[in-house]
């Protein structure tokens, strides 16, 4: 009670307050501490489903302002659209009437998603066009004037409400009577703000079931969620901060050996990054009764790269397999037109992630890689030389190239500008000086141990992680407490500031 007492209650309107220096993310404090009012009301209500309905998508509103401040307006507007759009296109049985309601519904969402995404890219994309035929040469918008926040999550909710009106569009799914039920799939704060990107037809049909959570479910969700911060917060973060940004921000300033391990180091980086979000994500969402697939698998044991996209961030490749590469006519139109559709699927993938051309630069490796590997399986398969299970040295050696070049493709993810990817990219060429090598390790050890930490965890066997969910499901309530406050308290330790936003926030 005296604990209570102390607490500064007059500075909670300040402290619940949105700041784009400090949105709230799985791993900071605001979040654990608005999860223990949250959880109890939550368990409390799970027997009245409006009444579960209407208070997860009310939190899941602030949790979204926490994130992107007055842009909730932005979601609601979506929501209320769709929902509209959906009920429109249940009660109509015009062919025509359907086709322009799902038309507006994809217009709208992604003439919202660009704006706030590729506004300035096509403005400067049309000022270098007028400055070549000599109309313009000052900046339409000056650099200064330019506002380049991006409302946290909105590529993933544009997807999740795009792939609800084109479903009922096709038939798949009937549309929700009630636009609360709408706005609750669309805001669950699970998946919100960095995927994973949950169809309707998966999601809406547990909306209305009364939560309910075995023990084996229940150690599932602690083991996704424990797996989850280690990843994000202490190894992601941890790379991140004290190696991969500082070879990144001046990567001519280091030698090939250096830069070669920081694209290493982010390839770890961004997989505990994006991955840890999704376990957690995942994890809480179990807790809550709602389970979503996988969305990572070991990607980087991958022994090709068309493996590797099976593996790789599975709701969003797969989301492109069914609304874009597939409608653009897959590999149904013969094998030279399968090969444009690969790579014009993974050209949009990658002007999805940022509107630079490195990202576009990005999707093209990406799409001639897949387009390639297609046309070795046809051409071996025609020659009677594929087998249905690889050679160990062939799975070996596929597994060594693919991951070399999603590394390669990575420099040009991560870095700021073409300037400093292709920066990295010399530094390695001409500059390896293998002859620092121990000097490096010396001056980096701390990095480079939580990198071999990292690898070694991604590349256990599924069999050890089942061992491990079953071990922690097994043990008591008191040595699974332990366990998660011994993670927090390695967090505190290790973190050398505050807590860092989730790099696909970005995206």
């Amino acid at each position: 009670m005296d604990y209570i007492d102390s607490i500064d209650w007059g500075r909670l309107p300040e402290v619940l307050r949105f700041s784009k220096s400090s949105p709230m993310i799985f791993s900071s404090g605001l979040f654990l501490f608005c999860a223990l009012f949250f959880l109890p009301i939550y368990m409390m209500l799970r027997r009245t489903t409006t009444l579960r309905i209407l208070f997860v998508a009310l939190f899941s509103l602030f949790f979204y302002y926490e994130s992107s401040g007055e842009y909730v307006l932005i979601l609601l507007f979506s929501a209320t659209m769709d929902y509209c759009i959906g009920r429109a296109m249940g009660a109509s049985e015009d062919p025509r009437a359907r086709k322009r309601l799902v038309t507006l519904s994809i217009l709208v969402n992604l003439g919202l998603l660009s704006y706030f995404k590729y506004f300035y890219f096509i403005l400067d994309l049309g000022q270098e066009l007028l400055s070549y035929l000599g109309w313009a040469s000052a900046p339409l918008v000056p650099l200064e004037a330019r506002d380049y926040f991006i409302p946290a999550g909105i590529s993933f909710y544009t997807f999740q409400t795009l792939s609800y009106t084109v479903d009922i569009y096709r038939g798949e799914i009937k549309p929700l009577k009630r636009w609360i039920d709408y706005l609750f799939y669309l805001s669950f704060f699970p998946q919100l703000v960095a995927g994973p990107i949950v169809r309707a037809r998966d999601f809406i049909p547990q909306i209305y079931r009364r939560p309910q959570l075995l023990k084996a479910e229940y150690g599932e969700a602690l083991t996704l969620i424990l797996s989850g911060l280690i990843k994000k917060a202490i190894i992601g973060d941890f790379i991140g901060t004290n190696f991969v940004d500082q070879i990144f921000a001046e990567p001519t300033r280091f030698t090939g050996v250096e830069n070669l391990f920081a694209v290493y180091g982010y390839a770890m980086q961004i997989y505990c990054d994006f991955s840890g979000y999704s376990d957690m994500a995942i994890g809480i969402a179990l807790l809550l009764g709602f389970r979503f697939n996988i969305n990572f698998d070991s990607p980087y044991q991958s022994g090709s790269i068309t493996e590797f996209w099976r593996r790789w961030h599975i709701s969003l490749s797969t989301w492109l397999r069914d609304y874009l590469y597939i409608p653009l006519g897959g590999n149904r139109k013969g094998a030279v037109r399968t090969y444009v559709n690969l790579i014009v699927t993974m050209l949009l993938g990658g002007l999805w992630h940022g509107a630079a051309m490195r990202f576009v630069l990005w999707g093209a490796i990406h799409g001639v890689a897949l387009a390639l590997h297609k046309l070795y399986v046809q051409l071996t398969s025609w020659m009677g030389l594929r087998r249905k299970q690889p050679w160990r040295i062939q799975r070996i050696l596929g597994g060594v190239i693919t991951f070399h070049l999603v590394c390669f493709a990575w420099i040009f993810f991560r870095a700021d500008s073409m300037e400093s990817a292709l920066g990295v990219i010399g530094q390695i060429k001409d500059h390896f000086s293998p002859e620092i090598f121990d000097q490096f390790v010396l001056g980096y050890w701390r990095p480079l141990a939580m990198l071999a930490v990292g690898y070694l965890l991604h590349f256990t066997s599924r069999r050890q992680e089942l061992a491990l969910r079953q071990w922690i499901t097994e043990s008591g309530f008191l040595v699974q407490l332990l366990l998660f406050v011994g993670v927090i308290f390695l967090l505190i330790q290790i973190r050398s500031a505050d807590a860092q936003p989730f790099i696909y926030f970005n995206f």
